[in-house]
């Protein structure tokens, strides 16, 4: 690299410091705000201002890219959550969600084992998805959040996030720099296991009866049930493959028939509006007990 590069890439530096240095962290916001609880479709104002007005809690979802049989996009639980973390927040009313941990354990990548044998898997090493949740949450803390809440949408992603809460609990709880302020991580189980896939409801609010009836992930061949199908749709029926499906009369999934789409849809709401309500609970209760 000669001189001149080096002036011209130092000089480059010292402008964008200048320039960043130059916004004040105490301006006032100059336009409204977008109705979002969502942080990476927010301005840093309008996350600086609701957590002022209150809203310390954040949401960090870690769902996962796997394969879901040949009907459902690989995204399947990112999906889910681009649903579920909003009903939630909104439940709450005090929350924020960060973005989404796509990218999970999956299994070994080399040689290849549980999901990492299906074609659009990533799967990466637990130490990379626990230093990744680390990172994320110890930002989030840093800006002011003062309950950061872990939920995942996939079983696999259990142990990581309960490793990270119990590190980062264990070393903010002895931190001299969050004494005014307390920071915790708190991982709510709730959201996935309570009514696992959401059984008792299909069956018992819905009418939803899936066959065999045993609830489990794959109760037939596919990775995929009534549960995930109809959520996802309320994001966009494309990514469980409806007009495809109905074209080649295989719009069902465990014996349940998924026409009309807008019937799924709006079975899908319920789904959103029930779990929502109950990782909600579970979540103050668990800030209660801090």
């Amino acid at each position: 690299m000669t001189g001149s590069i080096r002036v011209a890439l130092g000089l480059g530096a010292a402008l964008q410091t200048a320039a960043l240095s130059a916004q004040d962290l105490d301006a006032p916001r100059p336009i409204d705000a977008t109705d979002t609880v969502f942080i990476e479709e927010m301005t840093w104002m309008e996350v600086r201002d609701a957590i002022a007005a209150g809203h310390t809690t954040v949401i960090v979802a870690t769902g996962g890219i796997e394969q879901n049989g040949p009907y459902v996009a690989s995204g399947k639980h990112n999906f889910v959550l681009e649903a579920t973390t909003d009903a939630i927040a909104r439940e709450l009313g005090n929350a924020l969600v960060a973005p989404i941990i796509k990218l999970v354990p999956e299994g070994d990548i080399d040689p290849p084992t549980g999901h990492m044998r299906y074609h659009a898997t990533i799967s990466v090493r637990d130490e990379t998805f626990e230093a990744v949740l680390t990172d994320v949450l110890s930002s989030l803390a840093q800006h002011g959040f003062t309950d950061l809440v872990l939920i995942g949408d996939s079983g696999g992603n259990i142990r990581g996030m309960e490793r990270v809460s119990a590190r980062l609990n264990e070393t903010w709880g002895t931190s001299p720099k969050w004494r005014s302020a307390p920071r915790r991580v708190h991982y709510i189980p709730e959201y996935y296991s309570e009514d696992i896939y959401s059984c008792d409801f299909l069956e018992n609010e819905l009418g939803i009866h899936q066959q065999p009836s045993e609830c489990v992930a794959t109760r037939d061949r596919y990775h995929d049930d009534y549960h995930y199908s109809s959520i996802i749709a309320t994001t966009d029926p494309t990514r469980i493959r409806a007009q495809q499906r109905i074209d080649a009369g295989l719009f069902e999934i465990n014996g349940v028939d998924l026409s009309p789409v807008e019937t799924t849809v709006a079975n899908g709401r319920a789904l959103i509006a029930y779990r929502a309500e109950l990782t909600a609970r579970a979540i103050r209760a668990a800030i209660g007990r801090r």
